[in-house]
């Protein structure tokens, strides 16, 4: 749809909604949900106050693990099946790489606190769960992942969990695919405008925002970070953001690296929640290993400068979790980024209506909700759309912060 068309819907001020959704924030679930809701003809607008993909909330830095037994809870299961299914026939529609399925091996020492996402013992769930879904898996012992995987130092008195269906999906990708064909289905999109406020109003909302007002008969809120902006009094302090950074490690052991040679991977080693370490083969083309752990020991303003990376940040980061555990790499990192998890205090999502109100929530996807973004985009829009969808059980409603 043209610019000039989207404008020109923005002024419009009357009562009658001028669209039937307005999909505030387009991240990992707002993209996708404005996608479902263009391929179901549902007259639609995309709001974000930066152009995505951008840098500036969650969705960047290249990859985001994907993994089919989900530790941390069988609710996530049926999602994560649907979003690969997704990526695929979004992959065959634009011609666009957005799944990589080199396999997943998650890894946890006796001593490890090995806690994911709220879910302790993850590796042990992550079995169990692979077992519950007759998901293809294998448990090797650690001797025997070594010899597959020699960039992996490990002791051999690990617990291993390897799936082959796991891999790694490309955020900027999806996100970009799914906002071109939104727009080509005749979703309209409204960018580098911020929204001040959803107000009810007369048959739906209002959506005031900079560039403008308009109506909608109802509004999804995928705000990421500024999810608290809109989620009212009660649920506002249940949202935490965290800075995250993100460590891009040049190889100097490519054949352990190489396609086929090199799952992502999570690796819980410590007692401390801080002891995990979790990484990405190189991209096609690149020599670097992108890896990582979360931190969530203070929290952010998302408007304050938390993208600035200090000195030594990255060569702290290699001694404390890479150095004596990743063989191959070395010690100073060719690039470092930030990003932030905006976090619930059980790790779970919300997806729920605001009480009272033609506003959904669909938000705090507390570091791991890129893998299910895609299944979730589709169940919130046949939820609108009054069809059944893979959110019928309740698992993410926002009463559970709010009931005493």
């Amino acid at each position: 749809m043209a610019c000039c068309t989207t404008q020109r819907r923005l002024a419009l001020t009357a009562a009658a909604p001028a669209f039937d959704v307005a999909v505030i924030g387009l991240g990992a679930m707002g993209a996708a949900t404005l996608y479902q809701l263009a391929r179901r003809g549902v007259r639609a607008i995309g709001v974000d106050r930066f152009t995505p993909p951008h840098s500036f909330g969650s969705s960047h830095g290249e990859t985001r693990i994907t993994r089919q037994a989900i530790g941390e809870g069988a609710a996530y299961v049926p999602l994560v099946l649907r979003s690969h299914a997704i990526w695929d026939e979004l992959e065959a529609a634009t011609g666009t790489r957005l799944i990589e399925r080199c396999g997943f091996l998650a890894i946890a020492a006796p001593e490890a606190r090995a806690e994911m996402h709220g879910t302790p013992g993850f590796v042990a769930a992550t079995i169990a769960t692979a077992q519950q879904f007759g998901i293809v898996h294998e448990v090797p012992g650690a001797t025997e992942t070594a010899r597959r995987f020699p960039q992996f130092a490990l002791r051999g008195d690990e617990t291993c969990y390897y799936e082959p269906g796991g891999g790694y999906v490309i955020p900027e990708s999806c996100i970009a695919a799914q906002l071109h064909e939104a727009r080509r289905l005749g979703a309209a999109l409204q960018l580098d405008t911020s929204v001040h406020a959803i107000v009810p109003d007369g048959a739906g909302v209002r959506i005031e925002t900079s560039a403008g007002n308009f109506h909608a008969a109802r509004a999804v809120v995928a705000a990421g970070a500024w999810v608290g902006d809109f989620a009212g009094a009660a649920l506002r302090p249940r949202f935490q953001v965290y800075r995250q950074l993100l460590h891009w490690l040049p190889v100097t052991a490519p054949e352990r690296f190489a396609p086929g040679a090199a799952p992502v991977f999570i690796w819980s080693y410590g007692a401390d929640a801080e002891d995990q370490l979790y990484g990405f083969p190189p991209l096609p083309g690149a020599a670097l290993l992108k890896c990582a752990t979360e931190y969530y020991r203070a929290t952010v303003d998302p408007d304050s400068d938390w993208r600035s990376i200090g000195a030594g940040e990255s060569a702290a980061f290699h001694a404390r979790h890479v150095e004596g555990r990743i063989n191959g790499v070395t010690a100073t990192g060719a690039l470092s980024q930030a990003c932030i998890y905006t976090v619930t205090p059980d790790s779970r999502f919300v997806i729920d209506d605001l009480a009272d109100t033609p506003v959904t929530l669909v938000s705090a996807c507390s570091g791991h909700g890129f893998k299910h973004s895609a299944a979730i985009g589709e169940a919130v829009a046949r939820q609108l759309s009054g069809a059944p969808s893979l959110l019928a059980g309740g698992d993410f409603g926002a009463g559970r912060f709010t009931t005493p």
